[in-house]
């Protein structure tokens, strides 16, 4: 198994005819994923290596049947209304790549999705894989090089940062440690689904036996994680490092949604949470890969 995405789920990609719509479209189907169409407005009946394009999202359902996901690449000013016309054709999982989507658009999303029964990852996100099996977004870069670089295993990989979540996948697997799913959750001061949401998943899925997870500084994605490890609704070993330790109150750090704001979202305060709920608490980044090693040999686990 794998979380969000595996090969039989059938994906749309909103944006299809612009750059990256293209390039990304042709990663994923050379890694395995299942695309079937495409949307950009006014081309319908052109091809995109070989999937067709439609005008509208309803267009393509009627053709191609119920679509599972679509991986959203369309300029950030009109990610909204692609977002919800997905929806509209009840499309469960949206992966919304861009950046910069204003963020009362996002608030707007994150209540038509809950009203669908939907979930959607990003913005500002590169996406999630499944090594092996599927992607979804623009993680890895190029086929060949996922696959080269990313793993099958048994740990999954939650992130607030992109070019983090490709290291960290990169990382583990070049010391013989394999993945399940890796997530980029997005970077952005609101998302869809969060560290939390993911790790809900990770306890579902026999596959995972371990979570790699890469937080920073804002917001309170990984005390709510901590929160869940108490209530014992996360059962499974969790390896964290938080980003932004050298960073003051009052300034930002990498990303939109890390910004301190007093003693909320703090470095001392999420590492001091993490830690006494019983995460394995990597004190550098490159401490990762050993400290996951040992947690795995500790489980009986030879990954």
């Amino acid at each position: 198994m794998s979380i969000l995405i595996d090969r039989s789920k059938k994906v749309l990609v909103q944006g299809i005819t612009g750059r990256e719509g293209q390039v990304r479209t042709q990663l994923m189907l050379e890694y395995g994923t299942r695309v079937v169409a495409g949307v950009t407005p006014g081309k319908g009946g052109m091809e995109v290596h070989g999937v067709p394009v439609f005008d509208t999202v309803e267009e393509a359902r009627e053709t191609v049947g119920v679509i599972d996901v679509s991986v959203v690449f369309v300029p950030a000013p009109i990610v909204k209304n692609s977002a919800l016309e997905a929806l509209e054709s009840e499309i469960k999982l949206l992966v919304l790549v861009p950046d910069r989507v204003p963020i009362y658009d996002v608030l707007e999303i994150v209540r038509a999705a809950k009203s669908a029964g939907a979930d959607f990852v990003g913005p500002n996100t590169l996406g999630l894989l499944s090594p092996g099996k599927a992607v979804l977004g623009m993680m890895g870069g190029r086929a060949r090089a996922a696959r080269e670089w990313f793993k099958q295993g048994h740990v999954g990989v939650s992130s607030r940062s992109g070019g983090i979540t490709s290291s960290i996948a990169y990382y583990l697997s070049k010391n013989g440690i394999g993945l399940s799913t890796l997530v980029h959750v997005g970077g952005d001061p609101v998302v869809g689904l969060t560290h939390p949401e993911i790790m809900k998943r990770f306890e579902a899925d026999p596959e995972t036996k371990a979570v790699v997870m890469f937080g920073e500084i804002g917001t309170s994605q990984e005390e709510r994680v901590a929160d869940l490890m108490e209530a014992s609704e996360f059962t499974k070993p969790l390896i964290a490092f938080i980003g932004g330790k050298a960073a003051k109150e009052g300034t930002r750090f990498s990303h939109a949604g890390a910004i301190i704001e007093g003693e909320r979202g703090t470095y001392e305060g999420k590492v001091r949470r993490l830690k006494a709920a019983g995460a394995h608490v990597a004190e550098a980044f490159d401490d990762i890969p050993e400290v996951t090693k040992k947690v795995l040999k500790s489980m009986g686990i030879n990954n």
